[in-house]
């Protein structure tokens, strides 16, 4: 009988990769989203990729009621991982209540659940926003967590410290906490990827709308900041290595490898790479030109972050394997098949 996994805001752009990687190693998973950002014909992507349509709720992560009875009727979850949340910088300082509302209630209301339910194990999507602007580059689970620059960043830190405390008080079950860099691209497949309802919040969606003609021009925030080229560095990370992260993760926790009851991983290439040098990769790998402007700097951007992501490789034994170009590439085949 397959391990039973449920993946909170599974039909969103990390979360229907995830799904993805768990079906074809084996698990039985369960979705819940309410659809605030995601689009349900995702399922039949997933299931055009894996032969196999995952269970699914739609459900809000703040209704503790309506949570609890997503356990109620698929008995034996066994794991949960957690990508029910708001998660553009920008917004979050423009409507920062809801930022915190959804993403704090969803979190403590699952970790509510997980004990009655027999719930022995918990992924939580965390960020590297946590860390801030580092005074070292590049990063390690280690570095200092600076104030965040954002509402959203905050709430990626007030929740390690939920879980942290909640696990401490002698929770029984065992959380991860995978901070990831800058997920971008999409599955081989081109059957599912990257899509966000609206004007895009991060770069890459607008990279490819801009080049397929649906956006007139893209923006690049800032070109003054203290880097080769002016444009913020970041580290940018395929959506399906990112993705198999979480199955390790899971099979950590399950199979009793786990070194503490809390993990924190950096989920990341180890390479910076700037605003700018996307956009050149991404014109040369596509042939397409991007028409795009330099405009003045977005509230709650820091200037450079990257991972050491050496304890990922060796303790969790996952590491990041795709190239940025193909990466690249794959995010402009999904936006090509989004026009067929």
């Amino acid at each position: 009988m397959a391990t039973k996994i449920l993946v909170t805001g599974g039909t969103g752009y990390i979360g229907s990769h995830t799904t993805v990687e768990l079906q074809q190693a084996g698990y039985e998973v369960v979705i819940v989203d309410n659809l605030s950002n995601s689009n349900i014909k995702v399922l039949d992507g997933i299931q055009a990729i894996t032969g196999i349509r995952p269970a699914f709720e739609e459900v809000d992560c703040t209704d503790k009621p309506a949570l609890k009875a997503v356990f109620e009727k698929y008995p034996g979850i066994k794991a949960i991982i957690n990508f029910a949340a708001s998660k553009a910088v920008g917004e979050s300082v423009q409507k920062p209540l809801l930022y915190y509302r959804n993403n704090l209630d969803t979190l403590i209301n699952l970790l509510e659940l997980m004990p009655e339910f027999g719930v022995e194990g918990f992924v939580f999507s965390s960020s590297c926003t946590v860390y801030g602007q580092p005074e070292v580059l590049p990063v390690t689970e280690d570095t200092p967590r600076q104030t965040a620059t954002s509402p959203y960043g905050n709430t990626k830190k007030i929740c390690e410290d939920i879980i942290t405390d909640a696990v401490h008080a002698d929770a029984p079950y065992k959380a991860i906490l995978l901070r990831y860099f800058n997920p971008i691209g999409a599955h081989p497949s081109a059957k599912i990827g990257e899509l966000p309802l609206g004007v895009p919040q991060n770069l890459i969606p607008f990279v490819t709308q801009t080049a397929a003609g649906i956006r007139e021009q893209l923006s690049v925030f800032g070109d003054d900041y203290n880097t080769p080229d002016g444009s913020c560095i970041r580290d940018y990370i395929n959506v399906v290595d990112l993705a198999k992260a979480h199955v390790v993760a899971v099979e950590r926790m399950l199979s009793g490898k786990s070194l503490e009851n809390v993990e924190v991983f950096n989920v990341g290439t180890g390479r910076g790479l700037s605003v700018l040098e996307i956009v050149e990769t991404f014109q040369k790998v596509t042939g397409v030109k991007l028409n795009y402007k330099i405009v003045g700097r977005r509230e709650g951007d820091i200037e450079q972050v990257w991972a050491d992501p050496t304890k990922a490789n060796q303790v969790l034994g996952w590491k990041a394997e795709a190239s940025v170009e193909e990466t690249l590439l794959s995010a402009w085949r999904w936006q090509e098949s989004l026009a067929k």
